[in-house]
């Protein structure tokens, strides 16, 4: 696992999505979503399922206060990930809600899950190739530590954000 854990990562999906996410420590994660349905959307301090299930093939599983449910495969071999999204409902219908820094917001997020429908959910499953992968090192707050700003991939791909 010391191989995955502190990498940070910037990957765009096939369907043009464009994720950033930072493998913080041995149980919680960070990301930052740029592009897509809930581009704009940040989060800290994740608590998920991280396993290593083979020689440089990680999965990563949590579900989020929206009742989002997500689980992503690194193979870092390949600089590929295979995620699949499960978005509830009512995100799928009114994602704006979460386009936040969550940690600041999860009572808008469970307010939100109890007053719509959760059912069905909306799924999401794409590859997506990896464009950025450095290992930032355990719990450094500094790698996801603001919002997402137009640009923002290219300016961690070029180096001119640097953590």
């Amino acid at each position: 696992m010391e191989k995955f854990i502190g990498m940070h990562f910037v990957y765009t999906y096939a369907n043009g999505w464009e994720y950033e996410f930072y493998v913080k420590n041995e149980n919680t994660v960070d990301y930052r979503i740029h592009s897509g349905m809930v581009g704009g959307r940040w989060v800290r301090d994740q608590k998920a399922d991280i396993v290593k299930l083979t020689d440089d093939v990680y999965k990563v599983s949590w579900t989020e206060p929206t009742g989002t449910d997500v689980s992503l495969n690194f193979m870092l071999k390949e600089n590929k990930v295979h995620g699949v999204i499960f978005f509830p409902k009512w995100v799928h219908e009114h994602p704006e809600i979460t386009v936040c820094f969550q940690n600041d917001h999860i009572d808008k997020m469970e307010a939100a899950r109890e007053k719509y429908e959760t059912y069905p959910k909306y799924v999401v499953p794409e590859f997506a190739d990896i464009t950025y992968a450095k290992n930032e090192g355990v719990n450094n707050e500094k790698v996801i530590s603001q919002a997402p700003y137009p640009g923002m991939p290219d300016d961690i791909r070029s180096g001119k954000l640097a953590f």
